[in-house]
């Protein structure tokens, strides 16, 4: 009996970030394999996947160098318990990780996704502070705009009411800075000129509550969900010195800015800081499985070291824990970034895809900015580019252009009516021609008619 994909899926699947009744006029779209920046569906039609299937394929799909690593691996140990046990893989990833992190981040915690590693850095934040003798800093702090997965710790922290919005009565309260907004920078500077005027807002909120707060939590240089928003260095700068001044932990996104997604190793690079602890996941294992990590210092860990009738032990725990699998596909990415090949590639070719986007994007009527770091290049619509008015949301102007350019073999998943492109490191320039120009017609012809 011949299956029917899509409709099999409709029976049965509740897709994430989607609005159901959308299916019915855009089923799901059954992918049967993907090899590079390709997606391959079960009737054999390609798509670019331009958005790195959430941000996690770093290295392109069914890369040799993972899958081998996955494959030796999956005959040997497949998972096994993480208290008091451990594995070599987890041991040697730990061992290589280190050397690219920022100095002074010693000690690797294991969660299975993003927002399980959020949680693990507000708890250990929160605990180290119970137990030092600050029992008075039990808040937390975070941008405007901001997005930092979706568990209840997590989506307090965050700030896009889309996620948000229905489960305030249960969230935290957080205290809120405003972010950066350089496109609509309230002191009339750019990104070039300025001097980070907008840190005003932080210092009055560290002066009022920096007392009572255990930790800020921010994405570092580039806010993803509130729609690709770019922010200078020295913004991060100014909040390293300013956590240090209160006595407040410094937690760093690195979730979907990790693994040169913003051009080095790290978006803290850029600033030339250390973070108190670091979250990372997506490109830690290629997007080939679920694995996140909260890294911090000695201090931090310092404080949790006694005996186990102090309970001062840390008791947070995953199942998937430092999980063999997840470990072994990350020393597979770690294999091909230690060559340095990708770093020679993203030299060449990131100046070109940023030039390319730049002059084909930046003319148009509608188009109020262009912004790049690394190899992501966000293009935010706007109804009026002088008075950067946007157009109204039940409009869906972003999700028109998406529809346009899935038919024409381009994945370009919207935040609102900002396009982007976040594709695989290892993207050619015929593929950012190439789906430049598909992006750009999809766009005309939704705006210009």
């Amino acid at each position: 009996m011949k299956i029917n994909w899509q409709k099999e899926d409709l029976k049965h699947i509740w897709h994430p970030c989607s609005q159901m009744k959308d299916y019915e006029e855009l089923p799901p779209i059954v992918i049967e394999k993907g090899q590079g920046i390709n997606l391959y569906d079960i009737n054999g039609k390609e798509y670019k996947d331009v958005v790195s299937s959430w941000w996690c394929n770093l290295l392109g799909h069914c890369n040799p160098v993972i899958s081998k690593r996955l494959k030796e691996q999956a005959d040997k140990l497949e998972h096994v318990i993480f208290a008091n046990f451990s594995h070599k893989p987890v041991i040697e990833l730990c061992m290589r990780l280190q050397k690219l992190l920022p100095k002074g981040l010693t000690k690797f915690n294991f969660a299975d996704n993003g927002s399980s590693a959020i949680e693990m850095a507000m708890k250990l934040s929160f605990q180290y502070f119970q137990q030092t003798g600050f029992s008075e800093k039990k808040r937390f702090m975070a941008l405007s705009d901001a997005y930092h997965g979706e568990t209840i710790g997590a989506l307090s922290i965050g700030a896009c009411d889309l996620y948000s919005k229905i489960y305030k009565p249960i969230l935290l309260d957080v205290i809120r800075i405003q972010a950066p907004d350089c496109y609509r920078c309230p002191f009339n500077k750019n990104r070039q000129n300025c001097n980070c005027e907008c840190f005003c807002d932080c210092e009055k909120q560290f002066e009022k509550y920096g007392a009572q707060t255990a930790a800020i939590l921010v994405e570092p240089l580039l806010q993803g969900s509130a729609g690709m928003k770019i922010y200078p260095a020295l913004y991060l700068k100014k909040l390293r010195e300013i956590c240090d001044k209160y006595n407040v932990h410094l937690i760093l996104d690195e979730i979907a800015t990790g693994f040169y997604r913003t051009g080095k190793m790290f978006a803290c690079n850029h600033a030339n800081i250390t973070p108190d602890i670091m979250c990372v996941s997506k490109g830690l294992t290629g997007g080939y499985m679920p694995m996140a990590i909260a890294i911090t210092t000695d201090k931090i860990y310092n404080a949790f070291y006694d005996e186990y009738n102090t309970h001062k032990a840390f008791m947070h725990s995953h199942t998937y824990s430092g999980n063999p699998l997840g470990a072994s596909c990350a020393l597979g990415v770690l294999d091909i970034l230690e060559t340095g090949e990708i770093q020679k590639h993203l030299a060449e070719v990131t100046p070109y895809f940023n030039n390319l986007i730049k002059e084909k994007f930046l003319n148009h009527k509608n188009i109020g900015e262009v912004r790049s770091i690394g190899l992501i290049n966000a293009i935010e619509i706007v109804k009026n580019k002088n008075t950067k008015e946007s157009f109204d949301s039940k409009l869906r102007t972003g999700y028109q252009i998406y529809k346009k350019a899935l038919k024409k073999g381009v994945l370009l998943r919207p935040l609102g009516d900002v396009i982007y492109f976040n594709p695989p490191l290892i993207i050619d320039k015929k593929d950012m021609d190439y789906v430049t120009n598909i992006a750009f017609e999809c766009l005309c012809e939704t705006l210009d008619n």
